[in-house]
């Protein structure tokens, strides 16, 4: 487990643009935290890296928004306003599950049970005026990459 501080929107975007250099195809990443705490932007910085040159909304009332960038098939969740756990059943979840989309799924505590396997699991606090960003891998994947993300921060760092 890492915890990060985050001092602005742009430093969790930012931090959300490291996560894409270590995507790995099917990996599956859960986004946690209160309301307003930067989720989507994160997401945003995230997407925008892989290649994206639209807007990145919040799919709060969409429940879904796909990408299909570059090499890459995302789907990004918010299952805030889900009603069952179920309901992702008949909004085609398990048809996103193949081994090549990543799946980035905000709010997932309202989708017990019909979640695959999380690799990822990022929660953001509010830490005063800024954030604070958990990041915990739950798969061998999800090791990998932290561990990428770790060191592209360190190396950073060391150019600075």
């Amino acid at each position: 487990m890492v915890e990060l501080p985050l001092d602005s929107a742009a430093a969790t975007e930012a931090l959300g643009a490291r996560l894409a250099g270590g995507l790995t195809p099917g990996c599956v990443l859960t986004l946690s935290g209160d309301l307003g705490a930067g989720k989507t932007t994160l997401a945003r910085g995230l997407v925008r890296a892989l290649g994206h040159r639209g807007t990145v909304k919040s799919p709060t009332f969409t429940l879904v928004e796909p990408y299909q960038l570059d090499g890459w098939r995302l789907f990004h969740w918010d299952l805030y306003r889900l009603v069952d756990p179920e309901e992702l059943e008949y909004l085609g979840l398990r048809d996103q599950i193949d081994g090549e989309a990543v799946l980035l799924v905000e709010w997932p505590e309202h989708g017990p049970g019909e979640l695959p396997p999380v690799d990822l699991e990022i929660t953001l606090t509010y830490a005063g005026e800024g954030r604070t960003c958990r990041l915990e891998p739950r798969s061998p994947s999800g090791q990998a990459m932290l561990a990428g993300l770790v060191s592209s921060i360190a190396l950073a760092t060391s150019i600075r």
